[in-house]
């Protein structure tokens, strides 16, 4: 994988960018997964399927189930239309639904902010690490955990 860019989509256009990899992968973009999708992206920190089911069901005022929440959640996964932090077991919107490649998370103990990155020389030296001890590699998992600047901040204040 090489250094790339990528336009990172927020809003209307992230909703249209989530829809349109979603049916390029074959897949329909029903009411319910637009509104699991727009609950979704409407988190600032990786948010769990209970918390996207909450947001739901007030935002169609009847009673979401998680475990439907999960199911879609699990497709947007393979669609690339979502991340899930596995240290956190939540879930975020992709910002490039189109793009696809290794994720690494920086996880903040302290407040929960979860930064993306991507980096693909790190990425493919872990794929290779992985092939070079006889393993396949489908899905590598990079979480760092640790403090974010704003959470070190206020600990030096």
């Amino acid at each position: 994988m090489a250094d790339h860019h990528h336009a990172l989509h927020e809003g209307e256009s992230l909703t249209t960018a989530a829809q349109g990899a979603l049916e390029r992968a074959g897949e329909q973009w029903t009411t319910m997964r637009a509104s699991v999708f727009e609950a979704l992206a409407g988190f600032e920190r990786p948010a769990s399927a209970y918390d996207i089911a909450e947001a739901v069901s007030k935002a169609e005022g009847r009673r979401v189930a998680a475990n439907s929440v999960y199911r879609i959640l699990d497709l947007f996964v393979t669609a690339n239309l979502a991340h899930r932090v596995e240290s956190a077991n939540a879930y975020i919107a992709n910002a490039h639904p189109a793009c696809r490649h290794d994720c690494i998370f920086l996880v903040c103990d302290v407040c929960g902010q979860t930064t993306h990155i991507d980096d693909d020389h790190l990425s493919d030296a872990v794929r290779g690490a992985a092939r070079g001890a006889g393993f396949v590699p489908e899905r590598p998992v990079i979480e760092v955990r640790g403090r974010c600047a704003a959470c070190m901040e206020k600990q030096a204040a």
